[in-house]
């Protein structure tokens, strides 16, 4: 039996190890389109490699997955985050549970986890190819499937993984052989933004904002948030670009944005303030943020978003300017025009319409033989990990059907 797994990233390499281990007498081989094997993996965390995160509950896992998580909850419960760590440590990566939950190796090299890839696919006998773009896919009225490449060369696979990424050429192949395709936008993002609050900051960091697309029901998230030279950034944004991914598009990425700079509800900053003004009385408020998550920098730039004079002490503060300090601090409002991709870690919302795959095993319904993983699936994740636990879950899955019956 020939088996080919086109693409050669997270997805691929894991559903051919998996395939190869389960059954050892099937030719296995993985089309890699580029020069080079798990490109994403080798970028992905900043060079480290973020492959899972430490969520142990298959029902708090998928909430993780703007989409995919209704799909995603059968397989998490037989291959999930453990599973993955399992998997890499008994295969010689040491990893190690970051404060937040990322889950890294040791190393904080990705090279850890493309080496480990590289070895347990070339130890269970995976034959690799690169530059290899399939333009063509055909299902074969005895079985299996034709594929040609851009190069000129043809192949016949019994079986076919599918498990390119965001492929847009292969999408409209499997728009041809009749699956539905979701359209496919952009997902994780930062937000470009020129309000005067921002610039000349980038750098600065809170640690626990809340964000809030206004006009758009329910768009919100939490977490820490970065000034960069176009805009806005960190783990915050990042959530709210992920839920928000088709909305988002729908509005042009041109919208307000509400911060809470400090998270706090409104009353608890009001009281907070009023305590202020009567210890710090004397005090000049742009002297120092009475903030830790505030950097000084920021708070001055909010003072004056407020109308507050340098030169202003509590003592003097006024109503209304107390009121103008709320506002900015838990309500401040910025112009958002545009986005910027997260780094080259790019992900999308949109693909194979999940109702046509079967995920007990990643096999499309109606064409038997053909598995999909990874994101030509219309599945994708907030940052964290989530996105590579569902290539590893994926692939695993697959691997499972090649099982001896």
């Amino acid at each position: 039996m020939k088996v080919y797994i086109v693409g050669g990233g997270a997805a691929g390499f894991f559903s051919a190890i998996q395939i190869a281990e389960n059954c050892p007498s099937a030719e296995v081989h993985i089309l890699e389109a580029g020069q080079r094997f798990l490109q994403k993996v080798k970028i992905s965390g900043g060079g480290r490699c973020n492959l899972t995160h430490a969520c142990w509950t298959p029902k708090e896992l998928v909430k993780h997955y703007p989409r995919g998580e209704k799909a995603l909850l059968g397989p998490f419960h037989r291959f999930a985050c453990g599973d993955t760590m399992d998997w890499f440590e008994k295969r010689g990566v040491p990893l190690k549970i970051e404060n937040d939950g990322r889950v890294f190796p040791q190393s904080n090299s990705s090279q850890s986890i493309v080496d480990c890839l590289m070895q347990a696919a070339e130890a269970a006998g995976v034959q690799l190819h690169l530059q290899q773009r399939v333009s063509q896919i055909k299902p074969l009225e005895e079985g299996g499937y034709f594929l040609a490449t851009k190069g000129g060369a043809e192949y016949k696979a019994d079986k076919l993984v599918l498990a390119a990424g965001s492929s847009a050429p292969i999408w409209a192949i499997l728009a041809e052989m009749g699956l539905n395709i979701v359209p496919a936008v952009p997902s994780l993002f930062t937000f470009n933004s020129k309000d005067f609050r921002l610039k000349g900051l980038p750098g600065l960091s809170v640690p626990q904002a809340e964000v809030e697309v206004l006009g758009q029901k329910n768009l919100k998230a939490r977490g820490p948030l970065l000034i960069t030279h176009w805009g806005l950034s960190g783990p915050g944004i990042l959530r709210l670009s992920a839920w928000g991914a088709r909305k988002l598009f729908d509005i042009d990425y041109r919208f307000s944005l509400r911060v809470n700079w400090l998270g706090w509800e409104r009353q608890t900053l009001a009281e907070e303030l009023q305590l202020l003004k009567k210890d710090w009385a004397k005090k000049q408020l742009s002297k120092t943020s009475p903030f830790s998550e505030i950097p000084n920098r920021l708070w001055r730039r909010l003072l004056y978003a407020a109308g507050i004079k340098e030169d202003k002490s509590w003592a003097n503060l006024s109503k209304k300017e107390l009121l103008g300090l709320e506002e900015e601090l838990t309500a401040c409002e910025i112009k958002v025009a545009g986005k910027s991709t997260f780094k080259d870690e790019f992900v999308t919302a949109g693909g194979v319409d999940l109702d046509q795959i079967n995920f007990k095993t990643f096999e499309a319904k109606d064409f038997k033989g053909l598995y999909i993983a990874g994101e030509l699936l219309n599945i994708d994740a907030i940052t964290g990990g989530f996105n590579f636990q569902a290539a590893w879950t994926g692939g695993w899955s697959i691997g499972q059907d090649f099982l001896p019956k």
